[in-house]
């Protein structure tokens, strides 16, 4: 026998003497796990730590082992009691998660111990049944119940599973005792069913796809009861929700068992989910079934009409709404929105045919678009402000139409079915009558953006019509936030339409450059404690926008643009910001889509024989090759180990080389004869910067410049001025 196990062994029994004189009981009894829970579980854990350094195989090992067994009774004793002051449930728990990991096939007596430790994780994890009442309701009392027994079931959830993946047949039969017995009972209380169906939702987490799918072991069994289930307290929030989650968990079982589609069809659509009366729960159950709709969409054509039906009611509160009534309780205008993105994941199917699927379309677009229409008329003889029952209406209505898109595609709507098409277009007419008699509604004006995003995405080029009236109206009285999400719009429009846009772009592009000139200046790039309001981040979002404007245009052909005569007069400002930001600007990724524009600005503008316009070229060589080509690597802010930086770096380079191609020697004799001679570049460098610029290797040049620059900085040109 070792020292160290001899001293152990002193150690165990001493803790044993211990035990009897103070409590007089045995050290395996249950009571002595009450009356003396620190000592008892002391003894366990090292009785534990015994057996995991010794192992089964030696007679000492085996010795802790039994020592273990027998303080066991007295440990579970001790984790299921309520006694908070005699009991360290942090101590006891953690000897429960060490007991457990250290198991690798256990035996029947090591499953019998797993099935008391299962017992303690369901009832550490119940919740208080005084606290029903507001976990029902969720007051304040039952949001800070909540929160703490969701900080409290952390360790225990951890501990349920690591006996999930020690023993899943052992977890398996202690849910299904569980369920039996919840659903076998009328009286089955709120806590009881929902611990037993938030286990079964954890038990989720361990298990694979792949056994969910098929319906590994009891999975086959389970689900089928779960989908079933109609608990007493099916009306209390936390069962409703939790019970909606774990449906949603299993939802794969389906994929392979079709038979079950109608059942969990109708955990989603009666009472239990959509139609529950709890709003809270009935929400949630519209975005999970959602996800339902998006994993087997396939799978739920045969249940089409079934599930339109079962919907009509929630639909139809959409156009049914007593807005005259000013103490009615209004939804909010995302409030069941997840259901039309669901009907129209369903009605856009392929294997729906043409004629089923403009039948349901025509059903849910027209009382949507007729409404809208009875509302715009009533607003414009009455007023419409933002708060009013009329507009959080029309800003649900257009929601709920935005989300109908969202099963779409361009494809299907203007390819195979062109007359889904047909009654998008006169749904967006509907919608923009919206924008041009409320345009300062600004929660409107958003609503109506998004649905504008769908309809670019959809219907392609047929919308090109459209666009002008809607831009038009959007430019009116717009502040930074307002112009961000225009531009956002502007810039889907450029991408996907290219040169075809050029015509709307040159008749607003005057306006857009008019109105940022107003809001935006050089302030806006400014640090520290100036830079951390509200208004100075709106503002530099609105820069970060406006450069990936000026990039879409660069990119897709469209930056002759900036040379009409209506834009023109812009242009000097626009390359002065573009300057700017390509040198200074403390985001490196705007700098390298600065860079990028004037690259493309360069290709569009400048051949070897003529420019487009006059002085272009002439800033190029004077001011960006100065100040972004080498005074801002130069600076010590340029970190040339960062990865972002040196992507930029790579930008820089590329202009040179496209400024050498277009300018030729007249930009290398400037560059190498002015600016290099300011930076003190010796003349054995500056000739061979020369020779690497003429050459075809573009990768040789830039590791020459990234080696040129930082033989340069020591020099002191570290600190150059921005001229």
């Amino acid at each position: 026998m070792s020292d160290w196990w001899l001293t152990m062994c002193l150690f165990l029994y001493s803790l044993t003497l211990q035990c009897h004189l103070e409590a007089q009981l045995p050290l395996g009894s249950p009571d002595s796990g009450l009356k003396m829970a620190p000592l008892v579980t002391t003894y366990a854990a090292e009785a534990l730590e015994c057996y995991r350094r010794l192992g089964a195989s030696d007679a000492d090992g085996a010795a802790a082992l039994e020592m273990l067994e027998e303080v066991l009774p007295a440990v579970f004793a001790a984790a299921e009691s309520s006694d908070d002051e005699e009991v360290d449930a942090g101590s006891v728990l953690e000897f429960l998660s060490g007991y457990v990991s250290m198991m690798k096939a256990p035996s029947e007596k090591q499953l019998g111990h797993l099935g008391r430790i299962l017992e303690v994780v369901r009832v550490q994890m119940s919740y208080d049944p005084v606290y029903r009442g507001h976990l029902d309701v969720l007051d304040k009392i039952g949001k800070e119940e909540e929160d703490l027994k969701a900080e409290q079931r952390k360790d225990l959830i951890a501990l349920f599973r690591s006996i999930c993946r020690v023993a899943p047949a052992a977890a398996q039969l202690f849910i299904r005792g569980l369920l039996v017995t919840a659903l076998s009972s009328a009286e089955a209380s709120v806590e009881d069913v929902e611990i037993a169906l938030t286990l079964f939702y954890r038990l989720g987490e361990v298990v694979g796809e792949e056994e969910i799918r098929t319906g590994t072991g009891l999975l086959g069994e389970l689900v089928p009861m779960l989908l079933a289930a109609r608990f007493s307290c099916h009306t209390h929030r936390l069962v409703a929700l939790v019970y909606l989650e774990t449906v949603t968990r299993y939802m794969k079982f389906m994929q392979e068992h079709v038979q079950y589609v109608p059942h969990l069809l109708g955990v989603f659509l009666d009472n239990r989910g959509i139609h529950h009366q709890n709003a809270h729960v009935s929400r949630r159950a519209g975005y999970l079934f959602m996800r339902a709709v998006k994993l087997l969409k396939a799978k739920l054509v045969p249940y089409l009409d079934t599930i339109l039906q079962s919907l009509q009611d929630v639909l139809c509160q959409f156009t049914s709404m007593d807005w005259a009534n000013k103490d009615a309780k209004f939804p909010s205008s995302e409030d069941g929105s997840q259901i039309f993105e669901a009907v129209g994941l369903l009605i856009s199917i392929e294997e729906v045919s043409p004629e089923t699927q403009a039948q349901y379309l025509t059903a849910l677009l027209n009382p949507l678009c007729h409404h809208i229409e009875s509302l715009v008329m009533d607003a414009k003889a009455q007023g419409l402000e933002e708060s009013s029952p009329r507009a959080i209406s029309l800003q649900q209505i257009i929601v709920a139409l935005n989300m109908v898109s969202k099963g779409f595609n361009e494809r299907l709507v203007m390819g195979n079915r062109p007359a889904i098409g047909v009654m998008f277009k006169k749904t967006l007419d509907v919608v923009l009558q919206v924008l041009v008699s409320f345009p300062n509604v600004k929660p409107l004006r958003s609503k109506v953006i998004s649905f504008l995003h769908r309809m670019i995405e959809i219907l392609g080029t047929p919308v090109l019509p459209y666009i002008p009236i809607a831009l038009r109206q959007l430019l009116l009285d717009n502040e930074a936030k307002d112009m961000v999400e225009f531009l956002v719009l502007v810039n889907q429009i450029i991408c996907k339409f290219k040169s075809s846009a050029s015509t709307v772009l040159e008749e607003i592009f005057p306006t857009i450059a008019s109105r940022l000139s107003v809001i935006l200046s050089q302030d806006a790039f400014s640090a520290g404690p100036a830079s951390n309001t509200e208004e100075m981040r709106e503002l530099q979002e609105l820069q970060r926008t406006l450069y990936t404007f000026l990039h879409a245009m660069a990119t897709h052909d469209l930056s002759t643009i900036l040379l009409t005569p209506s834009c023109v007069q812009y242009l000097d400002t626009i390359m002065q910001l573009l300057l700017f930001t390509s040198c200074k600007h403390k985001d490196i990724l705007l700098r390298k889509a600065c860079v990028q524009i004037f690259v493309n600005l360069v290709k569009d503008w400048c051949t070897n024989s003529e420019d487009k316009i006059t002085g272009f070229r002439e800033f190029m060589i004077e001011k960006f090759a100065t100040n972004c080509c080498l005074y801002s690597v130069l600076d010590k802010s340029f970190d040339l180990r960062d990865a972002n930086s040196l992507v930029l770096f790579g930008e820089i380079v590329v202009a040179q080389k496209i400024m050498y191609e277009r300018f030729g020697d007249v930009f290398i004799k400037k560059f190498v004869e002015t600016d290099l001679t300011k930076v003190c570049c010796p003349p054995d460098l500056a000739k061979q910067y020369c020779q690497k610029l003429q050459g075809n290797d573009i990768k040789a040049f830039r590791s020459f410049y990234q080696s040129l620059i930082e033989k340069l900085r020591p020099l002191g040109n570290g600190s150059l001025v921005f001229r």
